[in-house]
């Protein structure tokens, strides 16, 4: 999934003319910290709800409380994964997206990424999380998939969390079933750490009460 797949219609970008105090009234209005800054059509910028409380005069508009802003952005045909990166690196709620030319196409934002992410793949399958720890040095996919499978079962996505300050690394598993205590000791048997696991419980599928409380949320 690219980029442009994610363009949002619901956040509208800034112009330059605008004033500070719209730039706050409009971040209120869609639930958003920052919101592009359009010049001529052009994107100029991120303007931040900090950036804007730190100014005196919110009547003067924005190119007038600003000589310069940031431009965080990526291209049309960026995968999701990147623009969840950039996102993260700069912090930020609102991504603007650009095209092979560099005009702007429109902006993606956390809620709707996060909603994406929530209706797709394996989070809404039913199943089980695991959570390994092991040496980076150690680590193979194919080994772990072949011990989850001789006990007939299927890694429907993982992910790896990794510390530039730790030779250690957490691979997150999600499989599909519930009953993860056959699979628990398989790992162990081959001296594989297992940091946590997630799996129904005898009274409720827990996994699917934290996807309805997470899309409860999403939704407010």
């Amino acid at each position: 999934m690219t980029a442009r797949e994610v363009i949002t219609d619901e956040i509208p970008p800034l112009i330059h003319s605008d004033s500070g105090e719209k730039a706050l009234r409009w971040m209120e209005e869609f639930k958003v910290s920052h919101l592009p800054v359009l010049k001529n059509g052009n994107f100029v910028g991120l303007i931040s709800e900090t950036e804007i409380l730190d100014r005196k005069d919110l009547d003067q508009t924005l190119d007038v409380l600003f000589d310069h802003l940031p431009r965080p952005y990526v291209g049309e045909n960026a995968h999701v994964f990147e623009v969840l990166a950039k996102m993260a690196e700069h912090r930020i709620s609102v991504l603007p997206i650009l095209d092979t030319n560099e005009q702007y196409l429109g902006c993606t934002s956390v809620h709707q990424l996060m909603c994406l992410v929530a209706n797709t793949g394996s989070i809404k399958e039913t199943g089980g999380i695991i959570v390994l720890e092991m040496n980076r040095i150690d680590y193979s996919l194919a080994q772990i998939a072949q011990i989850v499978e001789s006990d007939n079962a299927k890694i429907l996505s993982s992910y790896i969390m990794s510390s530039p300050d730790s030779m250690k690394i957490e691979i997150t598993l999600k499989i599909n079933e519930t009953d993860l205590s056959r699979i628990i000791r398989s790992f162990e048997r081959y001296d594989i750490t297992v940091k946590a696991s997630f799996q129904r419980s005898m009274d409720e599928d827990d996994l699917q009460f934290r996807y309805d409380a997470l899309m409860n949320y999403l939704n407010m």
